[in-house]
């Protein structure tokens, strides 16, 4: 089928903006050019890609499905052109990071800082998000690099460009409120307890929940949220038994302990990947450069 990328490129900006009028402004034609092109793009497909209305536009299933595939294009694209430029002014061009809000905070800042002082004129963006959907972010062409938890189901081993550390995870109280310092507890004995958790949809919590199906047990936390540093603060005023990175817990933390467990905890790695679609870009390679290696 022979459609003109032209094509692709005006559906893509109405697909983001779901605005004919916006997609016009960033394109710099007519709103009438913009709606011509819809129209031929949808003859040509057989398939119509929006639903129109006086007041908003919406897409079609059919509309969804083709966004999925020309954005990650588009960002492609976008990427190479950019890559060439800085070639050509010898610049690294933007860094733009997705990683967690929690592994920004224990494991990136640092580096970050050091990467600042190297190369104080190339802006670093960092988008927050799961690490399930960072890979989500990097096979859409939306982030240069992530850092994620690992093992991670979406994650294909040819992306990992290296493995940063290990880490254990732990479950933590107040020995104010559970006295389980001097106990060894079984996960059994654990469900028993209520226990504070990350939401479902992020690795944590499919290890953890995994990791119980494994002993023939079904987890049902009490609390599931979207911060490791409030499930600290939920576990000190004895809420429950949060479960955290050991990374987490500071070493002066007095008015909490870490249980111990009959059945050993599995590690889990911070590893970077980079998209095997497009060769990393030079302020990404300068970036991993920074990173631990195992």
């Amino acid at each position: 089928m022979d459609i003109n990328y032209e094509l692709y490129k005006v559906f893509y900006y109405v697909a983001s903006s779901l605005s004919f009028s916006e997609a016009s402004k960033q394109l710099f034609i007519s709103q009438s050019a913009v709606s011509q092109s819809i129209k031929t793009l949808e003859k040509k497909l057989e398939q119509q890609l929006f639903i129109r209305s006086t007041k908003k536009v919406r897409l079609t299933p059919a509309g969804q499905v083709l966004l999925k595939h020309i954005e990650p294009a588009m960002n492609l694209i976008r990427r190479g052109e950019n890559q060439l430029l800085d070639s050509q002014s010898l610049g690294l061009g933007q860094l733009h990071i997705g990683a967690s809000d929690t592994i920004c905070r224990y494991l990136l800042v640092p580096y970050l800082k050091e990467f600042h002082e190297k190369f104080p004129n190339v802006p670093i963006k960092v988008t927050n998000a799961t690490s399930l959907a960072c890979v989500d972010l990097l096979e859409q062409g939306k982030v240069d690099v992530i850092i994620t938890n690992f093992p991670n189901t979406r994650l294909n081993q040819s992306y990992i460009q290296k493995t940063i550390c290990n880490f254990q995870d732990v479950f933590i109280a107040n020995p104010a409120y559970f006295k389980l310092d001097q106990q060894e507890l079984s996960l059994a004995q654990l469900n028993r307890y209520p226990i504070l958790m990350l939401e479902r949809k992020c690795t944590t919590s499919e290890f953890l929940h995994n990791l119980f199906l494994q002993h023939q047990l079904e987890l049902l936390p009490e609390v599931e949220l979207s911060s490791n540093d409030l499930l600290i603060d939920l576990a000190r005023i004895g809420l429950g038994i949060a479960f955290i990175p050991d990374y987490c817990l500071r070493r002066d933390s007095r008015d909490l302990f870490v249980l111990k467990t009959k059945e050993q905890m599995p590690s889990r790695q911070i590893v970077a990947s980079v998209s095997p679609a497009m060769p990393p870009a030079a302020s990404t390679r300068e970036f991993l450069d920074l990173l631990p290696s195992l």
